[in-house]
């Protein structure tokens, strides 16, 4: 059972897509639990299921898609256990943006073109029965001056009339308008220049400090991940193929995959250096391949990761692994941490 800090609980949660080809299973019996004031960040290719979860998590997926098994067990502030899987549509609009918010990537595309920032604040209020304009205008101003914006000047603005990292700070206060106890993040940073990237970052980080909500971040950049999550979970091909605590996840990977994302991963601490992709690529999901789905890229592969799935498996404090190679993996990473830096000429 859940711990009582434990805000959002998903159980074994399977989501497909239908395709011409057939069922593809962009999620496949994922398990976490979130706990308050935590950040979970979720690194891995693109197409590995991410933005799919994140999306089911709040039930904003597409018609093609269907939830094949599992739940979604949110707590709200008075300790009540709601499945979000099976909330009314009423129900299901309160829990959007109240309890739990999204902010999207690609801000541009979020905000509404033709219209004011202050009345995308309003009807979002209003849509959730905040109706004293006054109330929600001084919410809104407080959040800009909390995300580091011009308040008055951001809140009579059109989009256009903003930068991209403002664009992108307004969806962040946006997404705070009605206090949600969880929010998601799927990848904020993406397309900025790393300036604004480190100044979002600093804004979250205090945020999250001053508000106490708990957090789920996508990010394909390990480098952010790093940064701002407090756990993170690589996945691969639609599963959690690791998870644990930040530093046990970026210093001590018991994952090949994960380790495959570090290597192929610029790090300023040792100069230059050859950086290694993982070869080949991810696999099909319509027909996935047999046993572990990352053994026709690991090196480390052996006969069992070929015809036998392996199972998640703790292997430190908080830290879980579904890889045979977990100990081998390890004394890898070890390795190529112990090598000596080289220095630029």
């Amino acid at each position: 059972m859940a711990g009582q800090d434990v805000v959002l609980s998903v159980q074994d949660l399977s989501i497909d897509y239908l395709t011409r080809r057939g069922r593809l299973q962009a999620v496949s019996h994922v398990s976490f639990d979130l706990h308050r004031g935590e950040t979970l960040a979720l690194i891995g290719e693109s197409g590995c299921g991410k933005s799919t979860l994140n999306f089911g998590l709040m039930r904003l997926l597409p018609k093609t898609a269907r939830t094949e098994a599992g739940k979604i067990v949110y707590t709200d502030r008075q300790n009540r256990s709601i499945n979000i899987l099976e909330l009314n549509p009423r129900a299901l609009r309160r829990f959007r943006w109240s309890e739990c918010a999204m902010v999207f990537q690609g801000a541009q595309n979020s905000l509404n073109p033709v219209i004011h920032v202050r009345d995308m604040i309003f009807d979002t209020a209003r849509a959730h029965g905040m109706n004293n304009r006054n109330e929600v205008r001084q919410r809104a101003l407080e959040l800009f001056r909390k995300v580091r914006l011009d308040p008055d000047r951001v809140f009579n603005a059109y989009p256009h009339e903003l930068s991209g990292g403002m664009r992108q700070r307004v969806l962040i206060a946006l997404g705070l308008l009605l206090n949600p106890q969880v929010v998601i993040f799927d990848e904020p940073t993406t397309a900025l220049d790393i300036l604004t990237q480190r100044s979002i970052l600093n804004v979250l980080r205090d945020l999250k400090e001053e508000l106490g909500f708990s957090s789920i971040f996508i990010s394909h950049d390990l480098a952010v991940a790093a940064e701002i999550a407090d756990t993170v979970a690589t996945m691969y091909a639609g599963e959690i193929v690791e998870m644990g605590p930040v530093n046990d996840i970026f210093y001590e990977p018991r994952h090949a995959y994960t380790l495959g994302l570090m290597e192929a991963s610029p790090r300023l601490s040792v100069g230059r250096e050859e950086l290694e992709g993982i070869p080949g690529s991810p696999p099909d999901l319509v027909e996935p391949p047999t046993g572990c789905k990352f053994h026709i890229r690991c090196p480390l592969a052996i006969e069992s990761c070929k015809t036998t799935p392996p199972q998640l498996e703790r292997v430190g404090a908080g830290h879980i692994v579904a890889c045979y190679k977990s100990n081998e993996v390890l004394e890898k990473g070890k390795a190529l941490r112990a090598l000596p830096a080289t220095h630029l000429s």
